[in-house]
C-alpha cells in the first residue's frame, strides 16, 4: 500500500544524520533521563560509540534505557506524568523521526494539524472558522481521556507497518515503547500500553494511531478538525451533534481501545466550547478564535513569575525569557483577537513589572540616584526623591521620573520586544 523502506536503517544510523539529530536535541534541552547525561554531552557519547550504536541499531538489538517520569502541574490544579527519555535515546528517536516522517506523513489527512510539517494551531483554528461560515454552527467536542498513555501497542505497530517495513526500525520503536518507567519513587514500572509525553517520536506515533479515526470520521462526511489527541467535529445542529458523539464514542472505544472522557465531552457552540484554549468570536463580520480567561491568566501569571523581584539571574537572561514567553503567546494566539488585552492591559503592565524589577536591583539610595541621572533624568533633587524614597517599588516604577529615564524606547534598546510590534506582525500575516 505505501512505500517499501527494508534498508531505512542504513539512512538512520548515517553519521550526517545522526549529527542533525543532535543538532535538534540540544536545540530542544530538556533535563537528562535516568542515565543523567546532558544533552551538551551527548554529542562526544555518540562519537565514542558510534560503532557499536550503529551495530546495534542496523541489527534491531539497541536497548533504551527506562523513562524518567515527572510531573508538571496543569491548569485546573491536577498533574500530567511526563516521560524523560535519556539523552541517548532522543539522539536515537531524532534520527529514526527524521527518516520515517517524511515517508509517513503526506499520507495523513489535511483535517490532521498537530505536529505536521507547515500546519499547527493557526492551520487547525482557520479550518474550524471556514466550517463555522460555510453553516457548521455546532461542535462535537471529544476529549480523549490520557490518550499518550492508553495507545494500544500491538495496534499502534500493525498501522506503522502499513508505512514502515524495515523491520529493526520497527523492532527498535518498540522496544522505546516497552522501555518502562522509573517512576517519583524510583521504581521501575513496565510499560504495556502508551507512548511517553515527552519522548521524540511519540507525537509522530500518536497522529499514526488517530490517523485511523481521521479515515473514520472522513468515510461518514464528517466535517473535523484534529490537533495531535484533540478534535473537534463540526455539524449543523446538537440533535445531530449528540447522535455523532455517541457513535463515535463507540467507534473510538471498541477499535480504537481508547477511552473517551464523558464528563469533558459535550456539543454545543464554539463559542462556548473551547479547542486549543480558544473560542470562537465574531466582530464586525470577521469571524476569528481568541483566546480564553484561563489563557489569557496564564500568560500573565507566567510573567510574573519570570518578572520576580526575588528572582535570580542577569537582566538580559530576564529579558530573553520575558521574549521567549511573549513571542510564543502572541504567536499562538495572533490569529484571534488579542490586541486591545496585548496594548492596553499587557505591555503597560509588563513595563512596570521590569522598572520595579531594576529599581529593586539598584537597591543603595546612591545607585539609583547615579542611574537615573546618567540616564537622563536632569533635577538632582528628583534623582534623590526616587532614591531616598521609602514607597515600594511598586509605586516607584510608577512615577514621571522613572518613566522619563526607564523608558520604553530604552527597555527595548536593552533587548526587550515591543509586544505591539509583535500584535500587529501577527494581524498582518493573518
Amino acid at each position: 500500500m505505501y512505500r517499501k523502506s527494508s534498508s531505512l536503517m542504513e539512512l538512520v544510523v548515517r553519521k550526517e544524520n545522526l549529527s542533525t539529530a543532535v543538532t535538534m536535541v540540544r536545540r530542544n534541552k530538556g533535563a537528562a533521563g535516568v542515565d543523567g547525561m546532558d544533552v551538551d554531552e551527548v554529542e562526544a557519547h555518540i562519537e565514542k560509540w558510534y560503532e557499536p550504536l550503529r551495530k546495534k541499531l542496523l541489527q534491531g538489538t539497541y536497548q533504551p534505557q527506562p523513562v524518567k517520569q515527572v510531573e508538571i502541574p496543569k491548569s485546573n490544579g491536577d498533574k500530567r506524568k511526563l516521560g524523560i527519555p535519556c539523552a541517548r535515546d532522543r539522539v536515537v528517536q531524532q534520527a529514526i523521526r527524521q527518516v520515517i516522517e517524511p515517508i509517513i506523513d503526506p499520507h495523513f489527512l489535511p483535517q490532521s494539524h498537530g505536529f505536521r510539517l507547515n500546519k499547527g494551531t493557526h492551520t487547525a483554528l482557520k479550518q474550524c472558522v471556514a466550517y463555522y461560515e460555510e453553516g457548521y454552527r455546532v461542535v462535537v467536542d471529544c476529549d480523549l481521556k490520557q490518550c499518550f498513555d492508553t495507545l494500544n501497542h500491538d495496534k499502534l505497530m500493525y498501522h506503522l507497518e502499513q508505512f514502515i517495513q524495515d523491520k529493526a526500525i520497527l523492532k527498535v520503536i518498540r522496544k522505546f515503547l516497552m522501555s518502562g518507567v522509573i517512576d517519583l519513587s524510583g521504581e521501575y514500572v513496565e510499560r504495556k500500553t502508551g507512548a511517553p509525553q515527552g519522548a521524540v517520536l511519540s507525537p509522530l506515533l500518536c497522529n499514526v494511531y488517530l490517523h485511523e479515526l481521521d479515515k473514520e470520521l472522513e468515510k461518514r462526511g464528517h466535517q473535523f478538525v484534529r490537533y495531535a489527541d484533540d478534535f473537534v467535529i463540526y455539524v449543523k445542529s446538537k440533535r445531530a451533534g449528540e447522535r455523532v458523539l455517541k457513535s463515535v464514542t463507540r467507534f473510538i472505544e471498541k477499535d480504537l481501545k481508547l477511552i473517551v472522557n464523558q464528563d469533558k465531552s459535550q456539543v454545543g457552540s464554539p463559542t462556548r466550547l473551547k479547542f486549543l484554549s480558544c473560542l470562537m468570536m465574531k466582530v464586525n463580520g470577521i469571524c476569528r478564535f481568541i483566546p480564553t480567561k484561563e489563557a489569557k491568566k496564564k500568560f500573565k501569571a507566567e510573567l510574573k513569575r519570570r518578572t520576580s523581584r526575588k528572582r535570580a539571574g542577569d537582566f538580559r537572561t530576564i529579558i530573553k525569557e520575558i521574549n521567549q514567553v511573549t513571542r510564543g503567546w502572541i504567536g499562538y494566539f495572533g490569529l484571534g483577537f488579542i490586541r486591545g488585552f496585548i496594548q492596553k492591559e499587557i505591555e503597560p503592565w509588563l513595563h512596570h513589572r521590569i522598572r520595579q524589577l531594576i529599581l529593586k536591583r539598584w537597591k543603595a539610595p546612591k545607585t539609583k540616584i547615579t542611574k537615573l541621572l546618567s540616564y537622563g533624568l536632569d533635577v538632582v533633587d528628583h534623582a534623590k526623591m526616587i532614591g531616598y524614597s521609602r514607597k515600594k517599588y511598586w509605586r516607584l516604577s510608577k512615577t514621571s521620573e522613572v518613566h522619563r529615564t526607564l523608558t520604553n524606547e530604552r527597555l527595548h534598546r536593552w533587548g526587550l520586544v515591543s509586544l505591539s510590534a509583535l500584535v500587529e506582525s501577527a494581524y498582518a500575516r493573518y
